[in-house]
């Protein structure tokens, strides 16, 4: 088996990344709240953890992050469309949202869980694609500001688009 695991960060830097990816968490379930809209954490969630604690990967950069939620979306709605709300058709729309993700150059495997809970859950384009679309946002915009906010840690983002 060839490499290794990289080093564990320091107890500073887990902090760091944690109380992040908390805090933005906190803010997507009272705006979740709000309006009466939870189905966005799972896939949310997701996406926090990887911009907060692998914030150099492509999977973690804004274009993936924005853009692979909204792909998603959009993937999610039409299957829904198309063939209703069923567990192999939430499975189809994960898969060809990964394929479109892939084609645009927009990795984001969260977003995967996006399709699939639109499928599954059935929300409101009206309310769901803003709140979604927002969100994401503010996590890149969260992910920008926890890098700056300590010197030692790596810049967020490594590119914009």
């Amino acid at each position: 088996m060839a490499g290794r695991a990289p080093a564990p960060p320091t107890p500073r830097d887990a902090l760091h990344s944690i109380s992040g990816a908390t805090a933005v968490m906190l803010a997507l379930t009272a705006i979740g709240a709000v309006i009466h809209e939870p189905v966005l954490i799972p896939p949310l969630a997701a996406s926090a953890a990887i911009v907060h604690s692998v914030p150099n990967l492509p999977l973690a950069q804004p274009r993936s992050v924005i853009a692979g939620h909204l792909i998603c979306a959009a993937v999610g709605y039409g299957t829904l469309a198309a063939l209703g709300s069923a567990s192999w058709a939430a499975a189809l729309a994960a898969g060809l949202g990964l394929a479109l993700m892939t084609m645009a150059r927009t990795p984001h495997s969260p977003a995967c869980a996006t399709a699939v809970v639109i499928v599954l859950r059935t929300p409101d384009p009206r309310t769901f694609v803003p709140l979604l679309a927002g969100s994401a946002v503010l996590l890149v915009l969260a992910g920008c500001a926890l890098s700056r906010a300590r010197s030692a840690s790596s810049r967020y983002p490594v590119y914009w688009w």
